[in-house]
C-alpha cells in the first residue's frame, strides 16, 4: 500500500514498542523508553515518529543518521572521545550514524524523529 503525497503525524495510528531500542544499553539508573513509528517510507528508505525516554543513562549505537526534535526534556549526549552536547526541549539536532557514546536522560524526554535507514 502506497503512503499518501503527505502523512501528518499525531501518535494516533501507531501502538508503542516499549522495549528498548537495538544499540541501546541502560548504564546507569534504570530508564525505560517508548517508540511510536508513525511513517516509514514506501520504499523503506526512511521511518518518522515520536519517541520519550525517563531519566537515567544509556549507551546508544547508531547504524544510521538520525533528525530530531525535542519537544520536552534535556539530555546530555557524549560521543566516545567527544565533547557532551545538552539538547533541551525546542532543540533540532542530528546524530550521525556512526555514532557511539551516551544518552544521558536529565529530565523526561519526548522527541519527533526522523531516520534513513538507506
Amino acid at each position: 500500500m502506497a503512503n499518501d503525497k503527505v502523512t501528518k503525524l499525531g501518535l494516533k495510528a501507531a501502538a508503542p514498542i516499549e522495549t528498548d531500542l537495538d544499540g541501546w544499553k541502560k548504564v546507569d539508573g534504570n530508564p525505560t523508553m517508548k517508540t511510536w513509528v508513525e511513517y516509514t517510507a514506501d520504499d523503506g528508505s526512511s521511518i518518522s515518529g515520536w519517541w520519550s525516554a525517563t531519566p537515567g543513562t544509556y549507551r546508544a549505537t547508531y547504524g544510521a543518521p538520525e533528525f530530531v526534535h525535542m519537544i520536552q526534556g534535556e539530555i546530555i549526549i557524549t560521543p566516545d572521545g567527544g565533547k557532551p552536547v545538552t539538547v533541551k526541549a525546542g532543540d533540532a539536532f542530528v546524530v550521525e550514524k556512526d555514532f557511539v557514546g551516551t544518552w544521558k536522560i536529565q529530565q523526561e524526554v519526548f522527541k519527533h524523529f526522523t531516520i534513513k535507514l538507506k
